[in-house]
């Protein structure tokens, strides 16, 4: 059994390589970008701000991924890690419940490619449409919080899936 928190750029290819993973593996994936979508939609008429309800659909992930850890499930979350808090709250839980944790970033340091994506893929509301600037994106790109002290896979997710997911698998003990 094993946790895996995905890390990447919005458009890099983590939910492409979290459905791939999932599905050769039997695990679960939490993705963020649902649960914060499904929120923003049915709060629509209220006021409540967008870091608000991120917030809240972060909770609930967490609920959901301690859960079905708790019956022996390997848990994949789909979601930017932004945030040293989420590797913390990954790491223990996957201490809590004596699963792998695993941590893998599709790095995609490519403004071009990144933007193509975003434009041309089925979009929700919870997803940004387009990078606002460059100097967002680099410093988007370059600030994943990994866990300091523990093994992390990066990948390349430019390249075809194909020629890496083997290594991703092998990386998880799968």
């Amino acid at each position: 059994m094993f946790f895996l928190q995905m890390s990447g750029f919005p458009g890099s290819g983590k939910s492409t390589l979290a459905r791939r993973i999932a599905k050769a593996a039997d695990a679960i994936i939490i993705d963020h970008d649902i649960v914060k979508s499904t929120l923003l939609k049915s709060l629509e008429t209220t006021t409540l701000d967008a870091n608000v309800v991120g917030k809240v659909a972060y909770d609930i992930e967490w609920a959901l991924i301690d859960f079905h850890l708790s019956q022996g499930h390997s848990v994949i979350l789909d979601s930017p890690c932004f945030y040293s808090e989420m590797v913390e709250k990954g790491v223990k839980l996957s201490e809590k419940h004596h699963a792998k944790y695993k941590y893998v970033e599709c790095y995609l340091n490519d403004l071009e490619e990144i933007q193509k994506r975003l434009k041309n893929r089925t979009r929700m509301i919870s997803q940004i449409q387009q990078v606002s600037s460059e100097e967002a994106f680099v410093e988007w790109v370059d600030n994943s919080k990994r866990p300091p002290d523990l093994e992390c896979l990066r990948v390349d997710p430019g390249k075809p899936l194909d020629s890496y997911i083997d290594q991703v698998m092998s990386y998880i003990g799968e």
